[in-house]
């Protein structure tokens, strides 16, 4: 197998780059509309909802996010963890896809991103998430 020539391994590094703050600026604004930084839980959580941020909350401090004062949380050790999980999600079910080796969990058969594409419509989600989905199935 070839290696990238010194440009493209400067476009590799560079997308990389942007890649990983857009996905923590994502994690971010996620964990937020959580309120998992606030002292309180926004009005909007229903119970789940609730609950879900109080683990949030919870993994963050084991994480290394610190309480500060008044029960206020940073929360920018949860965002690069979740950023660092979904985007291994995504890399895993691309490499699965390259090899013919991404499966539908249910019937075992093997996918295509096209094929992904056309579940992912059915169902209303990104084609990613999808993917990542059954990716993170097969581990």
């Amino acid at each position: 197998m070839a290696t990238l020539s010194k440009d493209l391994r400067r476009a590799l590094e560079r997308a990389v780059f942007v890649a990983r703050e857009i996905a923590e600026k994502g994690a971010a604004e996620a964990i937020q509309s959580y309120g998992v930084g606030d002292a309180k839980a926004p009005p909007h959580l229903d119970e789940p909802g609730k609950l879900f941020r109080r683990k949030l909350r919870a993994h963050g401090r084991q994480v290394g996010d610190k309480l500060v004062a008044n029960d206020i949380q940073d929360t920018s050790h949860l965002a690069q963890e979740c950023a660092y999980e979904h985007w291994h999600r995504m890399l895993f079910a691309r490499f699965l896809a390259e090899n013919d080796l991404l499966r539908h969990p249910d019937h075992g058969v093997p996918l295509s991103l096209s094929e992904c594409q056309d579940l992912a419509c059915e169902q209303n989600l990104d084609v990613w998430e999808l993917a990542g989905l059954f990716a993170q199935e097969m581990l």
